[in-house]
Parts: structure tokens; sequence; C-alpha cells
């Protein structure tokens, strides 16, 4: 079974910088889109980057040029390095996965369980 775990949240003053880790794991042969979406509390999910297996990429507009995201197919594993933190920018911050081709099936969506990023002073 395809599961998600994502790593790196924490607190961190406004200014700081975090890199969040998901990493996917199970009898996976490919998948299509990586992406990152946060929650804020009283807020819907929304779109934070995704990048897809060749590499192009689409950001919210609230994180453009502040946030950046990677992924290493080999390891099945996406970043989101993320600069210049706001406090606006605190949420839970989830990974999905997109178009998963395992052994379970073929264009299956996944998602993990949340990091939470806090900026605060």
């Amino acid at each position: 079974q395809v599961q998600l775990v994502e790593s790196g949240g924490g607190l961190v003053q406004p200014g700081g910088s975090l890199k969040l880790s998901c990493a996917a794991s199970g009898s996976i042969f490919s998948i299509n889109t990586m992406a990152w979406y946060r929650q804020a509390p009283g807020k819907e999910r929304e779109l934070v980057a995704l990048i897809r297996r060749r590499g192009s990429t689409n950001y919210g507009d609230s994180v453009k040029d502040r946030f950046t995201i990677s992924r290493d197919n080999a390891r099945n594993t996406v970043y989101l390095q993320m600069n210049s933190l706001e406090p606006t920018d605190t949420a839970v911050y989830y990974c999905g996965a997109h178009g998963v081709v395992s052994i379970d099936g073929a264009g299956m969506d996944y998602w993990g369980k949340g990091t939470l990023v806090t900026v605060s002073s």
C-alpha cells in the first residue's frame, strides 16, 4: 500500500526558512504529479506548489518567489524549500501524490497526514 510521510515542519520566526520533505513508500512504479497543499485554521485547503514528473512546476500566488518545490523521482520524494516565511504561512502542510501507478492500481491519488508549520516570533 502506498503511504506518504511528511517531515520538516516546526516553529520558525518570521523571515526564516524551513524545508519540508515527503517520501512516498510502497510498490510504486511511477508518480505523475507531486504537490504540497496547506490548510490554515478556519480556511480551506489550498495548493501551494506542484511538480510534474519531468520537472515543470506551478506555484500558488502567495508563495511565488519565496517557495521552491523539487523532487527526486528515484526516491519518490518531494521537497518544499520555504524562505522568507510570514505568519500567514502558518498552516498544516500536506503532501499529495497524483497519478500514481503501483501494484494497487493506476491513476491513484494519495495524501500524507500533514506536518505543522508555525511562523511566529
